[in-house]
């Protein structure tokens, strides 16, 4: 999962970011409004869900959601911040946001719940995602194929789980590389290629289907 975090306190965005990648969630930090507002603009299509402070300088999380609701932006929004009033809570919900925590928040609290909204945006009621007889659990880091447990690396189910979560889309190359590697990048060039193989062996050959030139995709099924 790759997901905004806009804080401003650089010592607790770095500790909220370093605490998320241990469970499995990549964030790309931004520290005030209007560079929340730019990555948003551009580079929303790449992301999972925001976290969202209020008060930041330059523009207030307020104004930037509700700018980018404005905008249509349809990315699930948790707001985390150290204002706890009724009437804070009803200001942030009613801008846009689909979830509110105040800190300090425990950090498997935030991933759970970003995984909720996550599963919530794509019309997964349920944890568990699954594919004919591949299914994948995000909380657990948890694969299976014909009921057997399958052993994937980080990047692999990485992967899996982003176009399960797209199933029936194309997802592209740079949106699969942004979620692996984020702003700062690293791939090698054929790194992808060599995960999807691996991810054929493992899942079947069947599971990802490439259209060249554009990405992949998981083919939707009416299970």
């Amino acid at each position: 999962m790759r997901v905004l975090l806009v804080e401003d306190d650089k010592p607790l965005g770095a500790a909220v970011r370093d605490g998320l990648a241990d469970l499995d969630v990549r964030c790309e930090w931004v520290c005030d409004g209007e560079a929340a507002d730019a990555a948003l603009s551009t580079d929303a299509a790449s992301l999972d869900a925001v976290v969202l402070d209020l008060g930041l300088p330059k523009r207030s999380g307020l104004a930037v959601l509700s700018a980018a609701r404005a905008r249509g932006l349809r990315l699930p929004v948790l707001i985390l911040t150290a204002r706890d009033s009724a009437e804070d809570i009803v200001a942030g919900l009613d801008a846009g946001a689909d979830d509110y925590l105040v800190k300090p928040a425990d950090l498997r609290e935030i991933a759970a719940r970003l995984r909720a909204l996550v599963r919530r945006a794509a019309g997964h009621a349920q944890a568990r995602l699954s594919w004919r007889d591949v299914a994948l659990e995000p909380s657990s880091r948890s694969t299976w194929k014909a009921g057997a447990a399958v052993d994937l690396s980080s990047r692999e189910f990485e992967i899996a789980e982003l176009l399960l979560r797209n199933a029936g889309q194309v997802v592209t190359r740079e949106r699969i590389e942004q979620s692996l590697y984020g702003w700062e990048g690293g791939a090698e060039s054929n790194a992808l290629e060599v995960h999807i193989h691996h991810l054929r062996r493992k899942l079947g050959a069947e599971f990802i289907r490439t259209l060249r030139g554009i990405g992949y995709m998981v083919e939707r099924t009416n299970d």
